[in-house]
């Protein structure tokens, strides 16, 4: 019995990681449609955000599966609803890469490359991403604790993006529209950091059983 519920805890793991997969790809898309003022590339974002919502459906059905029909112990229930927790989160990030994608296709071609660190933005949240997901199967509490840090970074650079845009606004009033739609963007992936964060803190929960914001109280 323990071996097939052993099993099925290595699907889940296996399919967490494809699912992390996808949302560093769908971010990296629009990233990079971003920077090219690429709108038939913006298109292929929604695609794969609807492969994550179906990831998601996928590992839900899965822990239920494993809660059911199984007999967890304490450690193996807090990995199993840590990820029913991550996924929430994670498909979150692939909402936030198509609304990215979404408003690239209204900039006509114009791109966000004179305008603050956006493509910065775009890899260290694909860094919290990948780094996240990579610290629940490792079950490796230094990494997540990183990754949880590295959220300062994200929004360091969002501050500056918006100071650019802001100064942007103030010379070239025309441009307004514009520049409103590139401050929604860099909001959006200073979004998918946050959730990187949940996902690595529950990470901890998974392993200690306390959850980071029980510690701060």
């Amino acid at each position: 019995m323990r071996s097939r519920f052993d099993e099925q805890l290595a699907l889940l793991n296996r399919e967490l990681i494809e699912m992390g997969a996808l949302c560093e790809e769908v971010i990296s898309i629009a990233a990079k449609a971003l920077l090219s003022g690429d709108t038939d590339l913006a298109k292929q974002v929604k695609p794969l955000g609807d492969i994550i919502d179906q990831k998601e459906r996928t590992i839900e059905a899965l822990c239920l599966k494993l809660l059911l029909q199984q007999q967890p112990v304490a450690r193996d229930l807090r990995q199993i609803s840590a990820a029913l927790k991550m996924i929430t989160d994670m498909e979150r990030i692939g909402d936030q890469a198509e609304d990215i994608a979404e408003i690239i296709r209204y900039l006509e071609g114009r791109t966000g490359n004179d305008r603050g660190p956006i493509g910065e933005m775009a890899t260290a949240t694909i860094k919290m991403v990948t780094e996240s997901v990579d610290a629940f199967v490792q079950r490796d509490m230094e990494l997540a604790t990183e990754v949880m840090k590295y959220d300062d970074v994200v929004d360091a650079l969002f501050d500056e993006v918006k100071t650019s845009l802001i100064d942007m606004i103030a010379k070239h009033p025309e441009d307004g529209e514009y520049a409103l739609d590139l401050l929604m963007i860099a909001k959006y992936f200073e979004r998918i950091g946050d959730h990187a964060t949940n996902v690595a803190e529950w990470v901890l929960f998974s392993v200690t059983g306390v959850h980071r914001r029980e510690r701060m109280t």
